[in-house]
C-alpha cells in the first residue's frame, strides 16, 4: 500500500523529467539553517547556502534571514532578506540582494500518512551598480511521508516566474523548475539532517534548456 501511494505521489514529478537535449552540469549544495523562538508564535530564522557545480566552481553563497510569525497552527507568514553575492571559480562575480516575503501553509491535506505543504514566495532582486528591480514568484509544492523509523521521504516542486524585465532579469514568465527528491531525519530533538536529488531546469527560449543535477545535503537546528 505504501509503495503504491508513493507511486501515485511521485508521477506528477516524474513527468517533469529533463528533457534529453538539455545542456547539463553536475551540483553541490550545501545547507545550514537555525531557528530560534521568539515566543510561541514568533521565529527568527537564518539559511545559509552554499552551491559549486562541475562547470563553474564555488558560485554562490546564499545568506537568508527571515521572521516568521505563525498565524494559526498551518499557516506561517515571514519577510525578510537575501544576501547573494556570486562566483565564477570562486572569484567574485556580482552581488546580487533581495527582499522576500512568503506564506506557508503547512500539511493543508493528507492521504493516509502522505502530507502535503504549500509556499508562495514573493522576492524583490537588486544587483549592485545595476538599474532595476526584478519581481520573481515562486511557488512551492512539498510532499512527505513517513519511511523507516521517524525518518521521511519528501518530494517537492518549485517553480520561478518572472513578473518583468531588468537588465539582469531579461526575461519575464516562467524562467526555471526545480525538483527534488530527499531523506530527512531528526538527530535529537533540535537538529535534523537531510540529503538528496535535486534538477534544475532553467528554460531556454529558442534554445537548450539548462538541468543542474544537483547532491543536496543540509542540516537544521531549531530551539
Amino acid at each position: 500500500m505504501r509503495i503504491t501511494k508513493l507511486a501515485a505521489v511521485a508521477a506528477p514529478l516524474a513527468c517533469l523529467a529533463t528533457p534529453a537535449m538539455a545542456d547539463e552540469d553536475t551540483q553541490y549544495w550545501q545547507t545550514a539553517n537555525v531557528s530560534v523562538a521568539l515566543s510561541p508564535t514568533v521565529r527568527v530564522s537564518n539559511e545559509l547556502v552554499a552551491r559549486s557545480s562541475e562547470a563553474r566552481g564555488f558560485y554562490e553563497l546564499e545568506n537568508v534571514t527571515m521572521l516568521n510569525y505563525k498565524v494559526t497552527k498551518q499557516i506561517t507568514i515571514a519577510a525578510g532578506y537575501v544576501h547573494n553575492p556570486t562566483y565564477l571559480h570562486g572569484d567574485f562575480a556580482a552581488m546580487e540582494r533581495r527582499a522576500r516575503e512568503q506564506v506557508t501553509y503547512d500539511n493543508f491535506a493528507k492521504l493516509g500518512p502522505v502530507k502535503l505543504t504549500g509556499r508562495i514566495r514573493m522576492e524583490q532582486r537588486w544587483r549592485d551598480n545595476v538599474a532595476g528591480t526584478g519581481w520573481r514568484l515562486r511557488p512551492f509544492l512539498k510532499v512527505s511521508m513517513p519511511l523507516i523509523g521517524k525518518a521521511s521521504l519528501n518530494l517537492t516542486h518549485e517553480s520561478f516566474i518572472n513578473l518583468n524585465t531588468t537588465t539582469f532579469q531579461k526575461v519575464d514568465g516562467y524562467d526555471r523548475m526545480r525538483n527534488a527528491v530527499f531523506v530527512s531525519a531528526p538527530l535529537n530533538k533540535q537538529v535534523s539532517v537531510d540529503f538528496g536529488y535535486l534538477n534544475q531546469l532553467g528554460i531556454v527560449r529558442g534554445g537548450a534548456d539548462k538541468s543542474d543535477h544537483v547532491i543536496t545535503a543540509g542540516v537544521s537546528a531549531n530551539f
